[in-house]
């Protein structure tokens, strides 16, 4: 198989640096490893560093146009890994990846296990990911795989021949940051194979806090979205409801003491702004743009 790594990149340019220090550390190394930005400032001096990387200029930018842009450019590949750019991979992620393919020809989209996830939370440093990747213990079964409900975007794989068989792509009408656009694009390969969690392709997720959209846009994306995919049909009325109710709810509770790295407020009027553009009959995922 031929494995291609894609990460679309705006503004985090020292913390995609120690990520791409970290592929080279894969047992399986990836044939291809493409970042897609958007101006040259997101990426600095990285392709004098890593002369190696394919790096794409995608303007206008925003999560799913990079990630199509990188798509549009590995027709040569079997399986594309997209990882997000703070995402530290353990260095069996690719050799668990193409050992899971080979042996279940039906998996259309693999997610891995993320040890530790900081978007949770108020983040991890470079330093912290690296601990608990050493600290860590792979399953004695490394290939154990069981079904999951989507692919996780800041790490999963796709088979490109379903892909491009049925011509799917990551909705562009979601714009920056994209909200729920990993949920869209793996559901909607789900007739054509398996959606499956890898248990020995390990990484963790630092949650950086730098490129984040503001409050209110990510609120309102955060109501808007789920009942736009529920429409289009990609994901389901019951899970799209809770999660739009759930969201409000604790951006509620949580904005008269919020944590230091969220826009509690921010995000819950956000919320209001979209529930009451879906009673009005005008909410769409781009509206965002202008707020």
């Amino acid at each position: 198989m031929k494995i291609a790594i894609g990460i679309a990149t705006r503004g985090r340019p020292a913390i995609l640096g120690e990520v791409l220090a970290e592929l080279d550390r894969q047992t399986r190394a990836p044939d291809r490893v493409l970042v897609c930005h958007v101006t040259p400032e997101d990426v600095a001096d990285l392709p004098a560093r890593f002369p190696g990387v394919e790096f794409l200029a995608q303007n206008p930018g925003g999560l799913p146009r990079q990630r199509n842009r990188i798509l549009d450019a590995v027709p040569d590949c079997d399986l594309l890994l997209y990882l997000d750019d703070d995402f530290l991979p353990a260095p069996g992620w690719l050799a668990v990846l193409e050992g899971v393919m080979a042996a279940h020809p039906d998996c259309a989209v693999a997610t891995g296990t993320v040890i530790a996830d900081g978007a949770k939370g108020p983040g991890l440093t470079v330093a912290e990911g690296r601990a608990l990747l050493a600290a860590d213990t792979p399953p004695a079964d490394t290939l154990a795989v069981q079904p999951h409900f989507n692919g996780y975007g800041c790490n999963m794989a796709v088979r490109l021949a379903p892909m491009r068989e049925h011509g799917l792509r990551f909705d562009e009408r979601l714009p920056l940051y994209a909200w729920y656009e990993d949920i869209d694009l793996t559901r909607r390969l789900l007739p054509h194979g398996n959606i499956l969690r890898l248990a020995g392709a390990r990484g963790v997720h630092l949650g950086a806090k730098s490129g984040r959209v503001p409050g209110v846009r990510l609120g309102y994306s955060q109501v808007v979205n789920p009942i736009y995919l529920a429409r289009k049909g990609s994901f389901p009325w019951n899970h799209a409801l809770p999660s739009a109710a759930r969201h409000c709810l604790i951006n509620l509770l949580r904005s008269a003491r919020p944590e230091p790295e969220v826009d509690r407020w921010g995000r819950f009027r956000g919320n209001m702004i979209g529930l009451w553009d879906l009673l009005r009959g005008r909410a769409a995922p781009e509206r965002i743009l202008d707020l």
